[in-house]
């Protein structure tokens, strides 16, 4: 008869444990081979556990590890008694065959602990799928964090030569080939893209302004760049606008039809052929938005990972903004609001690297930047939190001189030049950090009817 799941004893070999915990004891070299992989709670039978967590302290501390060392561990902690005294120790010796095979015992017994932790997991999912909560999004958003929890453990990463991290550019075939070409996303403005060598996969990239400056404009046009042209899978979170609102931008930006006629249905004949061509285009990129105004840090990691694994992987990721999203328990569950942006922004970069994904994040600027002449953003202009700039890999801010001097006084202002010299139309942007290469800033033209950033290029004279 077959027993029941929860009267059966959960994975585990006791001679595999014995294995490992004698090797330590004969080999003085072996727990180089273990000491990555295993932590004492791996253990099955308790007293492996104690004896392994033994072996542990002492070879941190730089001291001998045998049966006479281990022993006299396990008595400072009044616990040698209970793990089997030195007779337990001495047959476990005598019967280990060979400490050459630590290795492939330590794994025996990581894999079984593994599958161990997958029972409490699913126990714990199957308990709060019993209390039956209100918020069904987060009941999936805690299982999935304890499957991912569990499965990080088993992600463990050892040294790697050189050779081998540069293999990958050696005898690529077609496929790889074509696959490095997403290593960097290019943002599509060329003179930021010429700076930065496009965005790296694993990089958090902080985009900062102040509001109405064009933040989300700007993101949106990194995200279309690389789902049309690249053919890269894209997430976007927006905490602030709808959906809705988000395809209207972008089909607007795309067709070069003013939004408002976009969304009022106002358009000349020529007009809708732009939008419908348009519509063609962006229905085929593989874009996904999610417009949930609460989203948490937990919440966005868990639904990212599904989508990875739905859609074959990501290869962007935009945030809007950093600044709206929740801490790790959603209101109030921190008590500062510093510390809890400060959690937000190290998740990021760590979940860029586990997905192995840029992610652009925008943030708010302090006001600051509106007291000073010229109005240059600087790191510390970023709200609510240093650690901001400290996590990112690059950090972006955008500004437009036109938001804050009308042409009258720019005129006063400079009145060694025309007129036409006023800049409307004209976005700074400015590189402020660049872990792995140069800082410095470049010029992109703003379209307000279209809310579209583009590469500064001569208009034509019939052009507005």
């Amino acid at each position: 008869m077959t027993l029941a799941p929860f009267e059966r004893l959960p994975p585990h070999d006791i001679e595999a444990e014995e294995s490992v915990v004698a090797a330590l004891m004969v080999d003085s070299q072996a727990i180089l081979a273990v000491y990555n992989i295993l932590r004492p709670i791996d253990f099955f039978r308790e007293k492996n556990g104690w004896i392994y967590e033994a072996c542990v302290d002492l070879w941190n501390r730089d001291e001998a590890i045998n049966q006479i060392t281990v022993a006299h561990e396990l008595a400072r902690r009044d616990r040698l008694e209970d793990a089997g005294g030195q007779s337990y120790l001495a047959e476990i010796i005598r019967r280990l065959p060979t400490s050459l095979g630590v290795e492939f015992y330590a794994r025996i017994v990581k894999r079984d602990s593994t599958y161990r932790g997958l029972i409490h997991a699913a126990t714990g999912i199957m308990q709060m799928a019993y209390e039956a909560p209100a918020e069904l999004e987060t009941v999936f958003s805690r299982a999935e964090d304890l499957l991912q929890r569990l499965r990080g453990g088993e992600n463990f990463r050892d040294f790697v030569h050189i050779r081998q991290l540069l293999s990958v550019y050696l005898d690529q075939d077609a496929a790889e080939v074509e696959r490095q070409e997403l290593t960097a996303i290019r943002t599509g403005y060329s003179d930021l893209d010429t700076l930065l060598g496009g965005l790296k996969r694993s990089d958090l990239v902080i985009v900062g302004a102040r509001p109405s400056v064009g933040k989300s404009s700007f993101a949106l046009g990194i995200a279309r760049n690389a789902a049309v042209i690249q053919h890269g899978n894209v997430a976007f979170y927006s905490l602030e606008m709808s959906g809705e609102q988000l395809a209207i931008r972008l089909l607007s930006a795309e067709s070069q039809v003013d939004g408002t006629r976009v969304r009022l249905g106002q358009h000349t004949e020529m007009e809708e052929r732009r939008i419908v061509a348009a519509t063609g285009r962006l229905s085929e990129a593989n874009i996904w938005f999610d417009d949930s105004p609460t989203l948490t840090a937990a919440e966005l990691r868990a639904k990212s990972r599904r989508l990875a694994a739905e859609a074959g992987g990501l290869d962007l990721i935009v945030v809007d903004y950093l600044q709206l999203m929740q801490g790790e328990g959603g209101p109030g569950s921190r008590e500062n609001r510093v510390q809890e942006i400060s959690y937000i922004s190290r998740m990021l970069k760590g979940l860029a690297r586990e997905l192995d994904v840029p992610i652009v994040a925008l943030a708010q600027l302090s006001r600051a930047i509106e007291n000073r002449n010229p109005r240059i953003p600087m790191l510390s202009d970023l709200r609510d939190s240093g650690s901001i700039e400290q996590d990112a890999d690059i950090v972006i801010f955008l500004s437009r001189e036109e938001m804050y001097v009308t042409p009258e006084q720019w005129a006063e202002q400079h009145p060694e030049l025309p007129a036409s010299a006023y800049p409307k139309g004209v976005a700074q942007v400015h590189v402020a950090k660049h872990r792995n290469g140069p800082t410095g800033s470049v010029e992109l033209r703003f379209r307000d009817r279209f809310a579209k950033f583009e590469d500064w290029i001569l208009r034509s004279d019939g052009e507005e």
